[in-house]
């Protein structure tokens, strides 16, 4: 009984590095390079709030601003709304209230098929191109892809991705600031400080199906196996980074839609960019894109094949890269 154990056990053992090395195989040889920087024509420009076409800036420029919020946007002409009152609202008062203050909102349509762009050109025109601009991409590129853009297009010293359906509480951002100034000095002058909803775990817990929630887990496991150790939530769309810090991570971003997160910050702790994790208030809104079991069987797929690619050299991390 015992050798034919043995045996059976050899022979798991052999198929599941065969099975390693065939799905290692496959995804360097399906292994896309790095996706386009460079933007459709119409990409390249914004309309001001007098709906004249102007250039949009580049990361590479030096900033103007103390702050870009990126906001990506699919589909979000009922949520937004709710979202940019409230980011506009706060910023207006604490600009108000510290006159040194500036900031500017990018709002990234996504490709969208409904009226997304026309509902954020609304705050284009009442708060002026200078604090409001409308990206449209010509197609759907994914989040991190929208994010990516409206990055590549900011004025800020520092950026924050901000969620269209205004999940977490803008104030909130505070909280963010604090982290980063907490964790000068910045090498490089880079730092990256995650909202995190991680704290909310037990309670989201009660509301989930088990279903969900083993999900969850699953997911949870596969990011700290695979790509990221000591971020609990990695998924959390608030989060705070210094110009620097965003550069160098989406100037090597590959994925573009919902695993996009965590490529991100197994770029930034391949780099060593300091990261703190912040607990936010966040509260579940309606209408996410997200499809409970497609969504997460894609994100365990992508999540995968980060790490194989990476390990097997199929995507390379470079010190520099150029932005177009």
């Amino acid at each position: 009984m015992a050798p034919l154990l043995l045996q059976l056990a050899v022979i798991g053992a052999a198929l599941a590095a065969v099975a390693l090395i065939l799905i290692s195989f496959v995804a360097f040889i399906t292994a896309t390079e790095m996706p386009h920087l460079h933007r459709h024509e119409d990409e390249k420009f914004f309309l001001n709030a007098r709906v004249q076409r102007e250039a949009l800036p580049s990361i590479r420029d030096s900033p103007t601003k103390q702050l870009s919020v990126v906001v990506p946007s699919y589909n979000e002409e009922k949520r937004l709304p709710v979202m940019m009152d409230e980011a506009l609202g706060y910023l207006e008062e604490r600009q108000k209230q510290d006159p040194t203050f500036t900031y500017e909102v990018i709002v990234v349509d996504d490709g969208s098929k409904d009226e997304t762009s026309k509902v954020a050109f609304k705050y284009c025109q009442k708060y002026g191109s200078d604090k409001v601009r409308v990206i449209t991409l010509v197609k759907n590129r994914g989040k991190g892809g929208a994010i990516r853009m409206g990055v590549f297009s900011s004025r800020g010293e520092k950026i924050l991705m901000a969620d269209a359906d205004g999940a977490t509480k803008f104030p909130d951002i505070e909280k963010l600031e604090k982290g980063l100034n907490d964790l000068q000095p910045w090498p490089d002058q880079m730092a990256i400080a995650c909202g995190s909803r991680a704290h909310l775990e037990k309670q989201s817990i009660a509301q989930r199906s088990y279903f969900r929630t083993l999900l969850m887990y699953g997911f949870h496991f596969l990011v700290w196996f695979l790509c990221v150790k000591g971020i609990r939530d990695t998924q959390c769309g608030f989060k705070l980074l210094t110009r620097e810090a965003a550069s160098r991570t989406f100037s090597s971003l590959h994925i573009e839609r919902w695993a996009f997160d965590v490529e991100l910050l197994y770029i930034a702790q391949f780099f060593k960019i300091p990261i703190a994790e912040i607990a936010v208030n966040w509260t579940e809104i309606e209408g996410s894109k997200l499809v409970p079991f497609w969504s997460w069987l894609q994100m365990g797929k992508d999540l995968l094949l980060i790490r194989l690619r990476y390990l097997t050299g199929a995507w390379r991390l470079e010190q520099t890269r150029k932005v177009n």
